[in-house]
């Protein structure tokens, strides 16, 4: 026998770690139909029951203000799990039970995990978890998800209500006399004519009409006009009266209700308190310093320089590893397939292009580590809170923070779910403020190409360097968020309130799973997207092949390079006494051939149709210091940017300058003369602010609600890029900074 069981809760409150415990590594991650939100799926046996167990994004509500509510909701409504398993942070139940409450209003069958019962009693909080249960009617088990305690008497429970296939009685709440009315009047219309009663109760979609939701509303537009049009003037009509009256209006008035029904259930011995209330808890005590006006930004600036300089350190030797087995791989290949498009192909386009990205997944994967570490714990919310008060100064939302830091504010994130995150910013000019200011960040597509750029020229300072490059990027955001807040995105910025989740300790396991699930990503899309446009670009990069005539001319260079050896330097060389000289020469000799051969390769390089695109464009980037290889590179970021580095090797491993074998790309970049510190900065500059890929392109498109934003997007921050990178590029030489 199998069934679903949704795992649902307000973040921060265990659940995914719940869901780890559950599962172990009988997991996947992938997202659901049609958006962005990741969508884990596991399974749990006991006793020869398998339950699949999903875990839905975490939310504060069944009311559609974000993607992630309407994933959430949708997915009870249309998939119908066997049970939802509610994770209650015990040590914050008033609020947490506030979800329960609507699971109970919709009429699904719910059992709460009362998690971190633990937290609770050292905080001195005491939960009747029996009495509970009698008050609500539903199961209610304590838990301990970061250790596993209380999991099996949970999945027991779920399992009884599973075998049981009884329909709870939904929970109807007293809303005061003016909105129940109003509900009695609208839910007589709703079910008269069976208005989306199909899929909801008609209690329940009145109520979300009084709630303002959007998706109910839209919906019943669609379904019934006229209907829809007649609930929306009860709506009016009670917001009016409520207004004039109380000075509040529907909405604010059933949240008030719902709280107070769960204050009333509490007062009833729920919950004592072995110690005063208002005694300093731990979490408090440590918020004190890390959230300190003053020592909180130094201790910030102190973790992220802790992280890159661990991230770095311990990730060389691996990456070295990795290095030398694709450089062996490719020597394997040179030396075992013979020449042509098929050789070219493998070596060139594959090894070389993704090889080049993938090379990176140890640093990849330290760096994602060390981001599951700070964000498991609770630190990455007190990074947000500090930061609430330097984004009101640049007229952005405190709720931007977490936007910019799921974006890869400190490193490693993607740019399209910070977009989705901008979601929950309820003013539309913040909203569009932070979508169009988030593909600034360190997403992790960006970090291959710093880390190949800071190996290659600033080896000795990489932490300060990638501490550096991430000021410049939150800098960067911020300063062009405040230049459109004053000029076309105008309005004044909205209040912002953060709770910060308790301090916790994060259990390997769940460290170690969060790091997988990133890194995974990262390489499946190194072994599609990537080694799909790295083969489109050999493609542009190989084709069309240099003409017959200039082919002859080279083959003329070597035949005249052979004739003047038989003619004179042969004779040389038998003359020679001393056996090094002979070496010597026929060591000159080799280099003068392939040193031909190069020329001729760099020329049919430049030939092809990604040559020629990279040579059109040189004159106007030579003034930020890319030479045409390096345009080719930033041409194809527009798609992804690990395709920089992915482009750059097989641009280099076309055309080299360099005859040495088996070097890696950031020494290729080392040794070749027309790179410099300086150029690498210029480039590290340009990749910061230049056009997002395609996917969050389309994503600010559909977000802001207009194709016209997308399209600005990529023109405003490739203009914005290229301005950036000149002007270091011209001053540094000006002044002879990094210039060699």
């Amino acid at each position: 026998m199998e069934t679903t069981i949704a795992l649902a809760g307000n973040p921060n409150s265990g659940k995914t770690t719940l869901f780890n415990e559950l599962t172990g590594a009988r997991q996947h991650v992938g997202n659901y139909p049609g958006v962005t939100v990741e969508k884990k799926q596991g399974t749990y046996v006991s006793n020869g029951y398998k339950m699949t167990i999903v875990d839905l994004p975490g939310t504060y509500s069944l009311t559609a203000y974000s993607l992630e509510e309407v994933v959430a909701r949708d997915f009870l409504v249309k998939e119908e799990p066997g049970v939802v398993i509610n994770i209650v942070d015990a040590s914050n139940l008033e609020r947490n039970l506030y979800l329960s409450l609507q699971f109970m209003e919709m009429g699904i069958p719910i059992c709460i995990a009362l998690n971190m019962i633990d937290v609770a009693k050292n905080r001195g909080i005491e939960i009747n978890e029996k009495k509970l249960s009698e008050f609500l009617r539903i199961p209610v088990v304590p838990t301990v998800a970061r250790s596993g305690r209380g999991k099996t008497e949970l999945m027991n429970a779920a399992e009884k209500m599973v075998k049981k296939n009884e329909r709870p009685i939904p929970l109807d709440i007293s809303y005061g006399g003016d909105v129940d009315q109003a509900l009695v009047e609208m839910e007589a219309e709703i079910s008269a004519n069976s208005f989306l009663t199909d899929t909801y109760r008609a209690r329940w979609v009145a109520l979300k009409y009084l709630e303002n939701d959007e998706q109910i509303r839209s919906l019943g537009q669609k379904t019934d006009p006229v209907l829809s049009s007649k609930l929306e003037e009860v709506v009016n009509r009670l917001s009016i009266h409520l207004q004039d009256t109380l000075d509040t209006y529907p909405e604010a008035m059933i949240a008030d209700h719902r709280y107070g029904y769960i204050k009333s259930i509490i007062k009833q011995g729920i919950i004592s308190f072995k110690q005063d209330r208002d005694r300093l808890f731990l979490s408090d005590k440590i918020d004190k310093v890390l959230t300190n006006r003053f020592l909180g930004p130094v201790i910030m600036i102190a973790v992220l320089m802790g992280l890159y300089h661990l991230t770095f350190a311990y990730s060389e030797v691996p990456v070295g590893w990795l290095e030398s087995f694709f450089g062996w791989l490719g020597g394997m290949v040179e030396a075992f397939l013979p020449d042509g498009l098929i050789k070219s192909l493998v070596i060139s386009g594959i090894i070389d292009g993704v090889g080049g990205v993938l090379g990176f997944v140890p640093l990849i994967m330290f760096m994602f580590f060390g981001i599951s570490l700070l964000e498991d714990s609770g630190y990455l919310a007190r990074v947000a809170f500090m930061l609430d008060r330097v984004f009101q100064i640049f007229g952005l939302h405190g709720s931007s923070v977490m936007a910019f830091i799921v974006s890869g504010g400190i490193a490693g994130g993607c740019a399209v779910p910070g977009v989705m995150a901008s979601r929950t910013l309820k003013s539309p000019r913040e909203r569009l403020a932070t979508l169009l200011t988030v593909p600034f960040m360190n997403c992790g597509a960006k970090l291959p190409v710093f880390a190949l750029l800071v190996a290659a020229f600033f080896a000795a300072n990489e932490a300060k360097i990638m501490f550096i490059i991430t000021l410049v990027a939150w800098g960067g955001a911020l300063l062009v968020a405040k230049l459109l807040r004053i000029t076309i995105i105008k309005g004044a910025a909205t209040p912002f309130v953060m709770e910060l989740p308790p301090y916790r300790l994060p259990t390997f396991k769940g460290l170690l799973i969060h790091t997988w699930e990133r890194t995974w990503q990262y390489i499946k899309k190194a072994g599609t997207v990537i080694l799909g446009i790295s083969i489109v670009i050999w493609a542009m990069m190989t084709f069309p092949s240099l003409p017959e005539s200039k082919t002859q001319i080279f083959e003329a260079e070597r035949k005249a390079v052979m004739v003047g050896v038989s003619s004179t330097v042969v004779e040389e060389l038998e003359s020679a006494d001393e056996e090094a000289e002979l070496s010597e020469r026929a060591e000159g000799l080799k280099d003068l051939l392939t040193a031909i051969d190069y020329r001729e390769a760099e020329s049919a390089l430049k030939h092809s149709i990604a040559g020629r695109m990279g040579t059109a464009l040189e004159p106007a980037s030579r003034l930020a210091g890319f030479d045409w290889r390096t345009n080719i590179a930033l041409v194809g970021g527009f798609a992804a940017k690990e395709v920089v580095v992915s482009t750059l090797g097989t641009a280099y491993s076309l055309g080299e300058v360099d005859p040495e074998e088996n070097q890696s790309l950031s020494e290729t970049l080392a040794s070749n003369p027309g790179w410099s510190p300086l150029v690498a900065l210029s480039l590290i500059i340009f990749t910061i602010f230049y056009a997002p890929c395609f996917v969050a392109v389309v994503c600010i498109s559909k977000e802001a609600g207009s194709w016209k934003w997308g399209a600005f997007s990529m023109a405003f921050n490739t203009l914005l890029a290229f301005v950036l990178a000149m002007l270091v590029f011209q001053v540094g030489t000006a002044l002879g900074i990094l210039a060699g």
